[in-house]
């Protein structure tokens, strides 16, 4: 929650110095609910993107998420009939609750992986509601919020390092994305970082499979 409307304060915020109201952000974040998109579709929007620039660039900046999908065809695959939701509602910080928290005794996992995804999606939204209000009222110095998307991607990867004993995927990550991003560069690394990633596990599965049993 504390990081959701964080963020989603952030993005209001932003939104509102390009002098689109509360009504937007309500919409982009019902409808969209894509946190770092969201942040890159405010200067597409501003600068009158066209419809195939637009698709190019949310799929390279959402390309992480084909392989969250794949990763959680199994978890969800007896969800019906919350299913259509938890596919939509499936962002960065979900997937780390959903895959890594425990579900509590006597709860039921399918409502509780539902009730998780939508919590999230109302603090989004509650967020940027707050966020574009206050930033339609208040002048803020909107220099650096964009880097907040980035702060949280930080946070949950030193929370998934510290509750893990097995850094193996951790360090094939950070590998992958260091090497493409020094053969591809800032604007192209992402999606051959996903592929690259996905193969080392893909081909490292069982390894790193008895590595976790053995801790």
């Amino acid at each position: 929650m504390a990081g959701y409307i964080v963020l989603g304060f952030g993005f209001g915020v932003l939104l509102a110095s390009k002098g689109y109201g509360p009504g937007w952000a309500f919409l982009m974040s019902f409808f969209i609910y894509a946190g770092s998109m969201q942040y890159v579709a405010i200067d597409l929007i501003t600068s009158g993107a066209t419809l195939i620039t637009t698709a190019i660039m949310t799929l390279m900046v959402n390309a992480r998420h084909l392989f969250y999908g794949l990763s959680m065809i199994d978890r969800y695959r007896h969800t019906q009939p919350y299913k259509p939701y938890l596919i939509f509602g499936l962002t960065d910080e979900t997937y780390s609750l959903v895959c890594s928290g425990e579900v509590p005794t006597g709860i039921d996992q399918n409502k509780y992986y539902f009730y998780v995804t939508l919590l999230d999606q109302i603090y989004w939204i509650l967020g940027s509601l707050l966020g574009s209000v206050l930033g339609s009222i208040v002048a803020f110095n909107t220099t650096g919020i964009d880097f907040a998307m980035t702060s949280l991607f930080l946070v949950v990867f030193t929370q998934q390092w510290l509750d893990t004993k097995n850094h193996s995927g951790a360090v094939i990550g950070v590998f992958c994305s260091i090497l493409c991003l020094w053969l591809f560069g800032p604007d192209r690394f992402l999606i051959p970082t996903m592929i690259l990633i996905t193969f080392l596990l893909t081909v490292l599965k069982k390894q790193l499979e008895n590595e976790e049993s053995h801790d």
